[in-house]
């Protein structure tokens, strides 16, 4: 964590990945400088000129008369104009309407993961798989909002539902939870929330069918007759002693003991390298630079949590390191991973919680209060501190961040600006995977995780986060397939 009093250093950009002691493994690819490149200059080629080819005049004897056309031969040739265009245009036409019919019937509305391959909408959640690897019927049940209103998606309708209280058993909710990836161990439960004028689209599970899975064992309804909703909770989430401050605190400050009870420390060979989040007992989440490289073999990792001490704490190691497929190593983009742990946490009253992963629809805004926390670096090219650090930063919106003066278009929607653009206030080394949290409906939720930045704490240069809400569905696939 960034402290502006400090001596000023040297100027660098900041990388992302920030080891303690600077690389562990020698032959890291040193982080690109994104520079602005001017295109080529076009290259011209010289047209082609062709003479025209022209058929040699066929001239007619002198002697010999030319018939001339008569009326019925001239409108002969009239008709048979006509119908030929006539004919031209319904043909066209018919290809036309084939081709619209076969591009609205085969265009990409659902695009399956990772994959190439598409579905439409209406095979979305339909009870098959169509997908290569059965993404279509992964994430099928999601927690809206704040309240963690339980929606199913509907292939019929093409969207999401909110799932009424008619009908309604509690081992449902455990069968839900369980079908997105969370152990029955964590189930905190399900509860009853009145029905608001913001949900639109309702269904309710049909007690003539087996349940097996909520998305496939439900029926359409134009609204709930209980009036209310079903509100549910996979896992106890987002609770710690820390109060809301909104005032700044340049530089940051220590943190107390149970304030980020999710914050852990990933290590190598005892030496802290990034930060991370715990999102459930077998799940760390941090970014995918952090593991990059020599850096994705999970057998070398060590996790540190429940201790404000990056020394401290209890151990837990790791079975498998999972990076988004799509991360660009230059551009930051997708910078997001998931840790599997070989073993489960054991969590505390007080020092060992998870953060709430965001739900679908959480209400963000623009200067929404936002805290950072990490082992990061006090002052550019200095070293990482042995206390845990916090402070208060507000997030920025997007175009704020991609104006030219800012980072000049490279912030994309997997990414999130938060901190000041007056400088002072920063993620910097060190801090890299650890996150970024705000509190709403008396809640901790986890906003993004720390991804880079030019420097640490510079004006117009605030912290750049991977969006933690854009990465819900594969998140989700990850915990359903590793369970």
């Amino acid at each position: 964590m960034y402290n502006q009093s400090a001596p000023p250093p040297s100027y660098y950009d900041n990388a992302g990945y920030h080891g303690e002691h600077g690389n562990i493994y020698e032959d890291r690819v040193p982080y690109n400088v994104y520079e602005s490149v001017s295109p080529p200059p076009q290259c011209v080629s010289p047209v082609p000129h062709y003479m025209p080819q022209v058929s040699p005049h066929h001239s007619v004897p002198a002697n010999q008369h030319v018939k001339p056309a008569t009326w019925c031969s001239i409108n002969r040739k009239k008709i048979l104009c006509i119908a030929t265009i006539i004919c031209i245009l319904a043909v066209a036409a018919i290809i036309v309407a084939v081709l619209c019919w076969y591009f609205i019937s085969t265009r990409c509305e659902k695009k399956c993961g990772t994959s190439s391959s598409c579905v439409q909408a209406s095979q979305w959640c339909d009870g098959k798989v169509q997908c290569p690897n059965g993404e279509d019927e992964n994430y099928c049940a999601r927690l809206y909002g704040s309240n963690f209103i339980l929606q199913a998606y509907s292939p019929s309708k093409a969207t999401w539902q909110n799932v009424c209280f008619d009908d309604w058993y509690n081992i449902y909710g455990t069968m839900t939870c369980e079908s997105m990836g969370y152990k029955r161990s964590s189930y905190y439960g399900n509860y009853l929330e009145n029905v608001s004028s913001d949900l639109k689209g309702f269904a309710s599970v049909n007690s003539s069918l087996p349940f097996v899975k909520l998305h496939t064992s439900l029926r359409n309804r134009d609204y709930c007759p209980s009036g209310k909703v079903i509100s549910l909770r996979c896992i106890d989430c987002g609770t710690s002693t820390k109060g809301v401050v909104t005032n700044r605190i340049v530089g940051g400050s220590i943190a107390l003991t149970g304030d980020w009870p999710w914050q852990v420390s990933l290590q190598i060979k005892q030496s802290h390298v990034c930060g991370g989040s715990i999102i459930t007992p077998d799940w760390i989440l941090t970014a995918a630079h952090c593991v990059e490289g020599n850096y994705a073999y999970a057998g070398q990792w060590s996790v540190y949590a429940g201790s404000t001490v990056k020394s401290d704490g209890v151990i837990y190691y790791v079975e498998r390191v999972l990076s988004h497929p799509d991360y660009n190593t230059q551009t930051k983009n997708n910078d997001i991973a998931l840790m599997k742990l070989k073993t489960s946490i054991t969590f505390t009253p007080t020092t060992i919680k998870p953060v709430c992963l965001p739900n679908a629809g959480m209400p963000w805004t623009e200067t929404q209060s936002c805290w950072i926390s990490g082992w990061g670096y006090t002052y550019q090219g200095g070293s990482t501190p042995t206390n845990l650090r916090a402070a208060n930063v507000p997030l920025i919106d997007s175009t704020t961040c991609n104006k030219q003066s800012v980072y000049n278009g490279a912030i994309t929607d997997t990414m999130i600006c938060a901190g000041f653009l007056s400088g002072g206030v920063d993620t910097c080394q060190g801090d890299s995977g650890g996150p970024l949290v705000t509190k709403t409906n008396s809640l901790w939720w986890l906003v993004g995780d720390t991804s880079w930045g030019t420097g640490c704490a510079n004006r117009n240069k605030p912290g750049v986060y991977g969006n933690a809400t854009m990465f819900l569905e594969w998140i989700y696939r990850q915990m359903q397939t590793y369970t």
